[in-house]
């Protein structure tokens, strides 16, 4: 099986549960990584994992 070395944007909504409208914001600011492929905007899983990660509260 392959596994899928980038998600679109739509994907990346689907797996964190994050709106699209807030991911983009975080996109547009920096705080998550994109790799940009044309038109395309496409997100590692990597960076999508370590940016949920990263936000983790004790609460």
């Amino acid at each position: 099986m392959i596994t899928k070395m980038t998600l679109t944007v739509n994907e990346a909504v689907e797996a964190s549960g994050i709106s699209r409208t807030r991911l983009y914001q975080y996109m547009k600011d920096g705080e998550l990584p994109v790799v940009k492929l044309g038109a395309r905007t496409l997100i590692r899983p990597v960076d999508l994992e370590k940016f949920i990660n990263d936000h983790v509260t004790g609460l």
